[in-house]
This record gives C-alpha cells, sequence and structure tokens, in this order.
C-alpha cells in the first residue's frame, strides 16, 4: 500500500474513530439544584396476605404540620387536605417493594428486591421528598397540585382482590360524597404497579374533568460504580403511539414539549433500571426534562415530566408503572415496546446489535451462565464469519508489499517534486500487475460497522451486570488494577487492566500488520497512534468491551498465522509477472483506477493552465 493510499485510509479511519468518540454528547454542564431535606426517619409496618405483603400505615416518626391554619385555607377548595400526617403504606411482592405515601398519595420510594447495587446495597430507584407525583387541576379560583395534599389509605380497599394480587385505594376528600381515588394494585410477581386516578362528585368543583394534567419527577438513585458511566446512559425515553421512541439528551440538560403527537409512555431510565409510566389511553401533551444533579454522589439525573391523561370511556384515568430491570429480552415481554429504550447505537448499528450480535449472544446464553466464556465463542464465531474478508484483506496486503520494491524503483526515477506524475506511474503499475491498492483496506472498513456495534452493545447489556470473569468482578463496568486519588488527564483515576492489554495487543496487531503491509518510514509509526488514543477513550468503559476487543485482536494474530502458511509469496509474485504480460485490452480497469486516472488528468490540465 502506497504512502498516499495509506494516508487517505487513516485520515478515513481518524474522521471515523474521532466522530464515534468525540462528538457523542459530552457530560453535562454541571448545575446546582436547591433542594429542601426532609431527614425525619420513618418506619415500615407489614401486613401479610396470600402471595402480596401490602403494609398499613406507619404513624411513628411522621410528619405533621404544626403551623397555625388559617381558616381561609380550610374553606377554600381541598383546604382541609393541607393539614395532616405523613404515614406510609407499603405494597409488595416477590420482586419490588412500593412505599406509597398519605402525602401527595404517591409512589415514595422503590426498591428493586432481587437487586443490588455496586456495593450490596439494596437497590433502591428513588427514594424521598425529591420524588413528586401530583395532578394539576383548577378548583374555584385556585390552582390545585396534589403532591402536598393528604389523603387517606381507605381501610376496605386493603383487599386480596386475586388470589395472587392486592390493590390499595389512596383517597384525596373534597367532601364525603366527593373525591379523588388513586387506586393502586400490584400482582404476586412482576414490576409493574398497577395505578387508576377516579373523580367522583367532582364535575362541578374542578375545572375540565376530560382530561389530567399529572407532574411527575424523580431524582434517581446512584446504581452502578462508576457515576460518570451512569449518568453518560441515563436519560428520558419516550415512545408515542406510533411505537417511535426517542429520547432527551444524555450528555447535559435537555428539555422537550410534545404536542403533535400522543405519548405512550415515558420513561425515567438509569442506566439499568427505569422508572416507566405508561397511559393506556397515551399522553395527548408531554413535557420532558433531565437535569444531572451534582450536589451529592447519591444521586444520578433528575427527571420530570409533565403529561395530558384522557378520560377513558370508563370516566377513568387508566395507567401503570414499570420498575424494573432494562433488560432487553424482559422487556419485551412486558409489553408497550418497552425493550425499545434500551438503546443498541445509532442508524444500521442498532439493527446490527438486535437482529444479529443479540439472537447469537441469547443463543450461547443457553448453555451457560458464565458470560466471560460467552463473550469468548460470540467472538470465534464473528471472527469465522468475518475469516474471508481477513483472508481477502492479507492477500491485497501481501500483493502490494511484492509490489513494493517496484514501487520504489519508479519513485526513485520520478522522484517526489511531482507526485501527480507519481501517482500516475504507480497506478499504471498497479493495472499492470491487476492489483487492487484499496483491496486490503475495504474488508477492515466493512468490519468497521460491527467494532462500533459493539461499542453500544456491551455498555447497554444488562446480562453482563455483576457477572465477574477472572479478575473482572463486574464485566459491565471497568476493571481497575491502579487507583489513583485524583483524575489524571487522558487516563481518569484508574487504571483498567484489560483496556491494557487491549492496546498492548492492539499494538502487537499493528506491529504485525506493519510487517505483512511493507510499510516505512514514518507510515511504519502512525498506526500506533489510534491504539494509544483508545487507551485514553475506552478506559473507562465496561471490562467485557474491552475484553471483546483484545479477544478479537487475539483471534486476528491466530488467523494471520494460518493464512500466513496458506499464502505463498513466490506464486504471488509470479502471477503478478503473468499480469503484466497480458495483452493491454484485456485487463480489466477498475472503478477505482478509472477515477484516478481521471482525477490525474484533471490536476495535469490544472498545472499546464497555470503554467500558461
Amino acid at each position: 500500500m502506497d504512502k498516499n493510499t495509506f494516508t487517505g485510509l487513516f485520515l478515513i479511519m481518524v474522521i471515523m474513530g474521532a466522530s464515534f468518540f468525540f462528538m457523542k454528547p459530552s457530560e453535562a454542564d454541571l448545575k446546582k439544584e436547591k433542594i429542601q431535606a426532609h431527614a425525619d426517619s420513618v418506619k415500615r409496618g407489614q401486613i401479610k396476605s396470600p402471595a402480596v405483603t401490602a403494609a398499613k400505615a406507619d404513624t411513628s416518626g411522621a410528619k405533621t404540620a404544626n403551623k397555625p391554619v388559617d381558616s381561609a385555607v380550610l374553606k377554600s377548595p381541598f383546604g382541609a387536605a393541607t393539614i395532616g400526617t405523613q404515614k406510609f403504606v407499603t405494597l409488595e411482592n416477590k420482586d419490588i417493594r412500593v412505599k406509597l405515601s398519605t402525602q401527595g398519595g404517591k409512589v415514595y420510594s422503590v426498591e428493586l428486591k432481587d437487586y443490588k447495587t455496586f456495593n450490596k446495597k439494596p437497590l433502591i430507584l428513588f427514594d424521598g421528598d425529591k420524588n413528586r407525583f401530583g395532578l394539576n387541576f383548577t378548583a374555584g379560583n385556585n390552582s390545585i397540585n396534589t403532591d402536598k395534599l393528604y389523603f387517606t389509605p381507605t381501610s376496605g380497599d386493603l383487599q386480596v382482590a386475586e388470589k395472587d394480587s392486592s390493590t390499595l385505594t389512596m383517597r384525596l376528600n373534597y367532601s364525603p360524597t366527593q373525591y379523588v381515588d388513586y387506586i393502586y394494585s400490584l400482582k404476586g410477581t412482576g414490576y409493574k404497579v398497577g395505578l387508576t386516578v377516579k373523580t367522583t362528585g367532582l364535575d362541578q368543583v374542578i375545572a375540565n374533568t376530560s382530561s389530567l394534567n399529572v407532574d411527575w419527577s424523580a431524582s434517581m438513585r446512584r446504581q452502578e460504580k462508576d457515576i460518570d458511566q451512569e449518568r453518560r446512559y441515563s436519560t428520558v425515553y419516550y415512545m408515542n403511539t406510533d411505537n417511535d421512541v426517542d429520547y432527551l439528551s444524555e450528555g447535559k440538560d435537555d428539555s422537550k414539549e410534545i404536542t403533535d403527537k400522543k405519548m405512550q409512555w415515558v420513561s425515567f431510565q438509569a442506566h439499568f433500571f427505569s422508572g416507566v409510566l405508561i397511559a393506556k389511553e397515551g399522553f395527548t401533551r408531554s413535557k420532558l426534562s433531565v437535569v444531572t444533579n451534582v450536589q451529592d454522589t447519591i444521586d444520578s439525573k433528575q427527571m420530570t415530566a409533565g403529561v395530558i391523561i384522557p378520560k377513558s370511556s370508563d370516566g377513568s384515568y387508566p395507567m401503570e408503572f414499570y420498575f424494573g430491570p432494562n433488560k432487553y429480552n424482559f422487556l419485551k415481554t412486558q409489553g408497550y415496546h418497552l425493550e425499545k429504550q434500551v438503546y443498541m447505537g445509532w442508524g444500521f448499528l442498532a439493527y446490527i446489535n438486535r437482529f444479529s450480535v443479540l439472537p447469537v449472544f441469547n443463543f450461547l446464553s443457553q448453555f451457560t451462565s458464565n458470560y466471560g466464556i460467552i463473550i469468548l465463542a460470540l467472538t470465534l464465531i464473528l471472527k469465522l464469519v468475518l475469516s474471508p474478508l481477513t483472508y481477502k484483506s492479507y492477500l491485497s496486503m501481501a500483493k502490494m508489499r511484492i509490489l513494493k520494491p517496484e514501487m520504489d524503483e519508479i519513485k526513485a526515477k520520478v522522484g517526489e517534486d511531482n507526485p501527480t506524475l507519481l501517482q500516475q506511474e504507480y497506478l499504471k503499475l498497479y493495472k499492470q500487475a491487476g492489483v487492487n491498492p484499496l483491496g486490503g483496506c475495504l474488508p477492515l472498513l466493512i468490519q468497521m460497522p460491527i467494532v462500533f456495534a459493539f461499542f453500544r452493545f456491551f455498555p447497554s447489556l444488562f446480562e453482563l451486570r455483576g457477572q465477574s470473569f477472572l479478575w473482572m468482578h463486574d464485566l459491565s463496568t471497568y476493571d481497575s488494577v491502579i487507583t489513583f486519588g485524583t483524575n489524571i488527564p487522558f487516563i481518569g483515576n484508574h487504571i483498567s487492566l484489560m483496556c491494557l492489554l487491549m492496546t498492548v495487543s492492539t499494538l502487537i496487531y499493528t506491529y504485525f500488520n506493519n510487517q505483512i503491509s511493507g510499510a516505512s518510514g514514518q507510515m511504519k509509526y502512525i498506526g500506533y497512534i489510534t491504539p494509544i488514543i483508545f487507551l485514553g477513550a475506552l478506559n473507562s468503559y465496561p471490562s467485557g468491551l474491552n475484553y471483546y476487543y483484545f479477544l478479537a485482536n487475539m483471534m486476528t494474530f491466530l488467523q494471520q498465522y494460518i493464512i500466513r502458511l496458506m499464502v505463498d509469496d513466490k506464486k504471488i509474485h509470479a502471477q503478478i509477472q503473468d499480469n503484466k504480460k497480458k495483452p493491454e485490452v484485456k485487463k480489466k480497469k477498475s472503478g477505482f483506477q478509472a477515477r484516478m486516472e481521471e482525477m490525474m488528468k484533471q490536476q495535469q490540465a490544472a498545472a499546464a493552465q497555470k503554467k500558461k
């Protein structure tokens, strides 16, 4: 491969790599949020029922309003509901524990019982007064938000509705015959919590009862070892009723208002887990936002959604929550296309991952639960499938290496002062020898989309979370062999051993590739730049991803060794010489050669015009 061709290919790879690594969303501009903390502790009381645990209200440590009550407030719509004591009721099944608050009648916190945080603590999606859920409406001349009003758990509604489910109603009273009910339901297993809002006798009180304005916000708790990576993949997702999924920026504060299409659901995604609000009739209007919260290291991001829900045919407002893992195959079983919030890459990269890589990964998972072995088998299959391209690339580079002495003779004869003429002579040689100078590069470029697809596949793969292999305790995050006390430019606060091994193997691969292609001079060293860049870029990425790249390099070494035994340089040289002897009319001109010749003619014409 000649110097100009190699330089062009290298620039293409640099542009592709730079666009992939450095044009992705940057980390959010850090923004402090003033939040008034309510630090009173509470205890949980529980009542057992078949398959489902529904806990009764716990008044110990509850917050009570001690301010003097203005009589005007009591006479205002829902004024009596401004006074009360915050109590907690827990709905619990095999998989989740949902704490409800009488203040706002809302979901106060959610714990996923089968999962732990990176430091083995209970995994709580969100918890505390930074989470809000309230209805906005006008009653009389007053604007009401139910988030701070006090609901009452109706004792008659805490019951076993079916063998494997329970229901609980939170009631906001306007009068004994006029009220708003939040009807919660939870089955014996699963991560879905039903919520139906029903108004009774309020048609003359609330200005518009044909739809509900709902404000929901949550400060998503930190779950993973690398909070920077968790924030990188955490944001608000949403899907319209046409099954089109979109999301807000992952790397900066962002907001969006959707008015042209009905939304089916909105998801507060925290990388591997999410809270999703689903409207069975759809949201007629949505206003979404995400804010990076750096006030402490407990929370990852603050997410908000303001939505309008139309009334259903039976006069209620049916909704549903999903609080659970972002496991692609599991989400597909939950309906509403929730699996589309698992981001698999942009454009055709998503198709590669969803319809090629993921099915193979799932197939291999049937035979072993060791994900290190699964990644090994996946890499082996991929290399076998791509082996014809690898062979063609090696063969093309061998041909260029054999032609190099003749190319050096042409350079010595023509000189480097006339690059146009030099390229023309090179093209004549390629044409006579029947060699495509890009034959060794194009197969590598064809494989680049797969490399990029895996770059997004592994960070999104829930199955790797908490899975260990060799010294790597968690394949979904980095494996730090050395940890620094501070951030070091380009590297960060640690050194990942698997990333280091991947970099070393890539440098070795570059060395042997130079031997095959016959690169010399500056071209021998230019290929070493990219692996060094990748060391800094991938040092904080999942060890499973770096493990795959390392395996791919090692298998490429093996492939090249086998191919080298199959390829005879003397036979290639003899074939090239035979091609030169063939009549000119029988030589097939490639599209590349034709374009290059046309470009050379144009350059010569331009140079001649300048001399005039």
